[in-house]
């Protein structure tokens, strides 16, 4: 089969986009960068990388869930994964930055999982005193 050219036009539109600037990659490195730093320093173990999903670790289904539903009254909106969506014992949560966040939206994420990381004490925390405390 041939693909469409409604298909073809769209996909043709956004290479050109994407070619004429890099305002929105960069827009994306500059928040996923800006996360990242705010999250670590605030001591959360989070998985290294550059790319802007972040994984959150917690390695509790529970506390991830927990942590989610927090998250939400603190006006942000994440979700927990857990087994068997991840390897058992590797429960997270996933933030997905985007061009479409400002600084202040990243900032408030930071203070709103900092303020529920203090609440469940897991801040500067290691993988094994996470699961010391809330289980794997």
């Amino acid at each position: 089969n041939t693909v469409s050219s409604v298909v073809v036009k769209a996909s043709i539109a956004v290479m050109d986009l994407l070619s004429e600037t890099t305002e929105l990659r960069d827009k994306v490195e500059a928040n996923t960068m800006r996360f990242r730093k705010g999250m670590t320093e605030a001591g959360f173990d989070i998985k290294p990388g550059v790319h802007p999903i972040v994984p959150i670790m917690l390695y509790n289904a529970k506390l991830s869930q927990d942590i989610a539903r927090d998250m939400y009254a603190e006006g942000i909106y994440v979700i927990g994964f857990y087994y068997p969506v991840v390897g058992k014992g590797l429960a997270r949560i996933r933030v997905q930055l985007s061009a479409a966040h400002e600084f202040e939206h990243v900032d408030k994420a930071i203070a709103a999982f900092t303020k529920v990381g203090r609440k469940y004490d897991i801040l500067g925390k290691t993988k094994e005193e996470i699961i010391a405390k809330y289980g794997e």
